[in-house]
C-alpha cells in the first residue's frame, strides 16, 4: 500500500491537468491521503468488497481506498470526463488495477449497471446530506452503507439528512469523529445503512436531487 500511495502522490504532483489545487506531495499527503484513509475507521468501509466513490473529482477518497483495500473493486463516479481521464492516469501510475473511473452522473449510473451494485458508497465534500443520500440509495445493495465525509456537525443538515433518508430506504447510523492529521478539526464520517428497498421513481432525473431535495 505504501508504495502505491507514494506513486499516487508522485503522479498527482506531476499531473499536467490536476482537478485540485492541492497537488504538492507534502500537502496532498495530509489533505488527500490521510483524509481519505480516515474512512477506514468506518467498519463497513474497511470490510467492503465493492465501493462507489461519488463525485470523485481528482480521485479521493476512491484511489486511496483502492490502495488500502487491494481486493476491493472501486468505481470512481465522476460526471466530468476530463477528471475521469486524470483519475485513470493516476490509477495506472499507482498500479491500482481494481480502481476505474465511471464517466457518468450518479443518477444515470444508478439506472443501469450501477444499480444496487455496491456494498459502500462514499462521498467526500460532495453535497448536503439529503442530496448525497438520494444519490447513494439506488446504488447500494441491501444492507449496504453510505459514508459521507463532512466537517463540523450541523444539526439542521443532519435532521434534513434523516428526513430524506427514510423514504429512500436508508436508516441513519453513527457519526464518527475522525482526526486524519493534527491540523484537521471537526471532521466527521456520517453513516447511513440501506435497510429498505429504494422506492420506484428513484433515482429522479439528473439534477433534481440538488434542485428539489427531499428535505
Amino acid at each position: 500500500m505504501l508504495d502505491q500511495l507514494g506513486r499516487l502522490l508522485a503522479a498527482l504532483e506531476a499531473e499536467p491537468d490536476p482537478p485540485t489545487t492541492v497537488r504538492e506531495a507534502a500537502d496532498a499527503l495530509r489533505v488527500h491521503i490521510a483524509d481519505s484513509l480516515s474512512g477506514l475507521e468506518a467498519e463497513p468501509v474497511a470490510a467492503a468488497r465493492s465501493i462507489a466513490d461519488l463525485g470523485a473529482g481528482a480521485g479521493f477518497p476512491g484511489l486511496v481506498l483502492a490502495a488500502a483495500l487491494p481486493a476491493t473493486r472501486v468505481d470512481l463516479v465522476e460526471s466530468t470526463r476530463r477528471k475521469c481521464e486524470v483519475i485513470d492516469r493516476l490509477a495506472t501510475a499507482a498500479g491500482l488495477g481494481k480502481a476505474r473511473s465511471v464517466a457518468s452522473r450518479a443518477e444515470e449510473w444508478a439506472i443501469g449497471e450501477g444499480r444496487e451494485g455496491y456494498e459502500v458508497v462514499t462521498a467526500r465534500a460532495l453535497a448536503p446530506l439529503p442530496v448525497v443520500a438520494e444519490y447513494a440509495a439506488p446504488l447500494l445493495a441491501p444492507g449496504g452503507y453510505l459514508v459521507a465525509w463532512k466537517g463540523i456537525r450541523d444539526p439542521e443538515e443532519e435532521a434534513a439528512g434523516a428526513a430524506a433518508a427514510a423514504p429512500l430506504g436508508l436508516s441513519v447510523g453513527e457519526v464518527l469523529a475522525v482526526t486524519p492529521f493534527p491540523e484537521a478539526h471537526s471532521r466527521h464520517l456520517h453513516l447511513f445503512q440501506k435497510t429498505g428497498a429504494t422506492p420506484p421513481g428513484f433515482p429522479r432525473r439528473p439534477g433534481m436531487a440538488a434542485k428539489r431535495p427531499l428535505a
